[in-house]
């Protein structure tokens, strides 16, 4: 069901603002010596404004990532400016000593999505949608959902 209430919804669903990003790592050793600074970095993340939900994930052989979701820009602007992540940042990108590539990308949430059941804020329901979201080469509603 469309929606642009998502008070109901899991922390990630609630949040406004997405962090995706990634490191490539020399090798182990280097993933070793980030560990102390990388877990003060989101114990610190973990106690800020506006923080929801975060994952980390890695890509064989030494790509570890994280996608954060925040409640808003400003609040993960606000961690991205912090000592801690500064400092991890600053050590990440000293030449090729310790990584060979990066990247960062903030995305942000439209104020509609969908939601169903328990996460439907407005009346629970398990329902489907009658019209497809429409693209940006369709002008009004997107075509009828049909069912078999």
């Amino acid at each position: 069901m469309r929606t642009t209430d998502f008070s109901k919804a899991p922390p990630q669903g609630q949040a406004t603002a997405m962090f995706v990003g990634a490191t490539r790592y020399r090798g182990p050793l280097s993933i070793l010596a980030l560990a102390p600074a990388y877990a003060r970095m989101v114990r610190d993340m973990k106690r800020m404004r506006g923080y929801r939900w975060h994952k980390v994930y890695w890509k064989f052989p030494f790509t570890l990532g994280t996608i954060a979701f925040f409640d808003d820009r400003d609040a993960l602007l606000v961690f991205a400016r912090s000592r801690h992540h500064r400092e991890l940042m600053r050590w990440v990108t000293d030449g090729t000593k310790h990584a060979t590539g990066g990247f960062i990308r903030l995305y942000g949430a439209e104020p509609e999505g969908y939601s169903n059941g328990v996460w439907r804020a407005e009346d629970g329901e398990m329902a489907h949608i009658e019209t497809f979201t429409p693209l940006s080469t369709e002008d009004g509603d997107g075509p009828r959902v049909r069912r078999r």
